[in-house]
């Protein structure tokens, strides 16, 4: 009988010269194991973890274009879920409040009203915080006490719980570093908030794809090339933060120009020199659309490799699908920075920042090799192998 492909003792998508019995076999075995998919659950459970993380990018921009983000002045882990419950407990987060730099030197004449509508938006922040740490931790603890999580599956999981909490801790170190001498958080640390929650987003969406059946892998080149991407649409994550802190999006509303000039005047001002490259708003802005050539470049490069190596093949449909997302992504940036960043653009444009880069993750996951797992249960050993994990 004729070797399989490759010489691994991998399943490959066929056998090279197999009979039309063993075919058949084949066929019908791999269907048995998808009807018994033995980590069907823990997808599930790791893609509703996702949609939470969306969300929760979602509501922390809205709190971030609202100036909302200080309104909380304390950190409590356990208390923090009882929102006030009477004018006494309104009152008395008002007056904390009010002893930040914020109140005092932008928002003096606030009144409890305006007050507690910000309130909202970063209580329902820190809200969803602590609702995506359970969501970690419970199901965690539920499927690893039923044996649903091999020894890999438990490490990866593990790794979710330790991202979310250090999510967490960095949230607060961004709020700290507002509460005195400025009215705003530090830009720089918005930005190291926004793209940790996105490696967290994509960590679950590259968990979850890594236990899903498949038959097929793509090319080293072609994994490594999605894997360069990822990476750009991070950086470009970055920098899109370092925009939002700075209310970079607020000036020099054309495009492709900015304000009639392709290098405008003083994108090197402050010094030292790398000040720009995070104080600068106007370099922070330059910089952001750069990177977003870059990535529509490389996801464009991307696609036509696939369709020319790997023509009609399901990878090369995703890598023209990823280069869609990321034109359409482009679109709605430019929109955003024409209309002077309305919040409704602006929201659209993070959605579709953190839905890009899930696409991304789970387009690269999808071209590494297959590899056969070795903890697998055994009535569905003999299916085809999951995604090298």
């Amino acid at each position: 009988m004729c070797k399989r492909a490759g010489e691994t003792g991998e399943r490959s998508p066929g056998w090279v010269g197999e009979s039309r019995d063993e075919t058949f076999k084949t066929t019908m075995t791999e269907t048995t194991y998808l009807s018994n998919d033995p980590h069907k659950a823990v997808r599930n459970w790791l893609y509703v973890l996702f949609a939470l993380i969306v969300l929760m990018v979602l509501v922390g921009g809205a709190t971030r274009l609202t100036d909302s983000g200080l309104s909380i002045t304390e950190w409590d882990l356990l208390l923090g879920f009882i929102p006030p419950l009477d004018q006494s407990d309104w009152m008395a987060e008002f007056k904390l409040y009010q002893t930040t730099d914020e109140f005092k030197l932008q928002n003096s004449s606030m009144t409890l009203a305006q007050f507690e509508a910000i309130y909202w938006w970063e209580w329902g922040h820190r809200f969803l915080g602590r609702l995506i740490g359970l969501a970690v931790l419970l199901p965690l603890i539920y499927f690893w006490m039923r044996g649903k999580l091999t020894h890999w599956l438990k490490i990866a999981s593990l790794s979710l719980f330790a991202l979310v909490c250090l999510q967490g801790a960095i949230g607060w170190w961004m709020v700290v570093s507002g509460l005195v001498d400025r009215v705003d958080v530090s830009q720089i640390r918005l930005a190291i908030h926004l793209t940790t929650a996105c490696i967290f987003a994509a960590a679950t969406i590259w968990v979850a794809r890594s236990v899903a059946p498949h038959t097929s892998s793509g090319s080293d080149d072609g994994f490594n090339q999605a894997g360069w991407l990822i990476l750009l649409i991070l950086l470009q994550i970055f920098v899109g933060g370092l925009v939002a802190g700075l209310d970079a999006g607020m000036a020099y509303n054309t495009w492709p120009d900015m304000n009639g000039e392709w290098l405008p005047d003083g994108l090197w001002a402050a010094s030292p020199f790398w000040l720009n490259l995070t104080d600068n708003a106007l370099t922070v802005q330059f910089v952001h659309r750069c990177v977003a050539h870059v990535v529509w470049i490389a996801a464009l490069a991307h696609a036509v490799w696939l369709a020319i190596a790997e023509p009609g093949s399901l990878h090369a449909r995703r890598g023209l699908v990823l280069f869609v997302l990321v034109t359409l992504q482009a679109a709605i940036g430019i929109t955003t920075l024409l209309l002077q960043v309305p919040i409704f653009w602006a929201l659209l444009h993070q959605l579709g920042g953190v839905l890009v880069l899930g696409f991304a993750t789970a387009h690269c996951r999808a071209l590494r090799p297959v590899m056969r797992v070795e903890e697998m249960p055994s009535k569905v050993q003999s299916g085809p192998a999951y995604g090298s994990i």
